[in-house]
């Protein structure tokens, strides 16, 4: 037995070409309320063999176009247009209150902030990269960012939104550049006139536990 069901993430969404305007409210599929009744009536529904042979091969089809791309959310810090894969976002919070620390000496360290109950650390781009301040959006956000059971917020100046980049888009740093926030950097990314930074979750995680020790 089949249902129909609007597979819209793998179209419009950030298996997609982005195109879907939810993704300027919730910016990962996963937060959006169509993707997570997709899923309800996907688990609901009886499942034949033939079924799951389709399945499979939806799967690997699947998997095949996400080798090829890279979804990511794009940012800015201080001056730095920035960007993070989107798997490693957890959401994108309204800008809130940040409690300093006592006797804290790390200037990249802003403080905590509640985050649907739980206290999160929260890192400064812009110090930790030695990115130059320029002027704040009127409205700012807070990345939620997840790595490897680890969960910080990054308060950034300003989100553009998820884009979809092929591998041939991803261009190499070049070694010739100086600034500090290349240390971070996997790629370099060129968008509507903006020279973009995809960074590497790995070293930017490392480098800041490394701090905090």
């Amino acid at each position: 037995m089949s249902i129909q069901i609007d597979d819209c993430w793998n179209r419009i969404g950030i298996r997609g070409d982005c195109t879907c305007p939810k993704l300027q409210d919730y910016f990962r599929c996963l937060n959006c309320p169509t993707y997570a009744a997709g899923a309800s009536a996907l688990l609901d529904r009886p499942v034949s063999a033939a079924d799951m042979i389709s399945d499979w091969g939806q799967a690997a089809q699947s998997l095949a176009r996400s080798e090829t791309a890279v979804s990511a959310l794009i940012f800015r810090a201080g001056n730095e247009w920035l960007a993070l894969p989107t798997d490693a976002i957890v959401e994108v919070a309204e800008q809130r209150t940040i409690h300093s620390l006592p006797h804290q000496t790390n200037r990249a360290i802003l403080g905590l902030s509640n985050i649907r109950g739980s206290l999160l650390l929260c890192v400064s781009l812009t110090q930790m990269l030695g990115a130059e301040r320029a002027s704040a959006a009127a409205i700012q956000r807070l990345l939620v960012v997840g790595y490897q059971g680890q969960t910080l917020v990054f308060p950034v100046d300003e989100v553009l939104g998820v884009q979809r980049f092929t591998q041939a888009e991803l261009q190499t740093v070049p070694s010739t550049v100086a600034q500090s926030h290349t240390t971070y950097t996997q790629a370099m990314i060129v968008s509507k006139d903006k020279k973009i930074g995809l960074l590497d979750c790995n070293l930017l995680f490392y480098a800041l536990n490394r701090s905090l020790t």
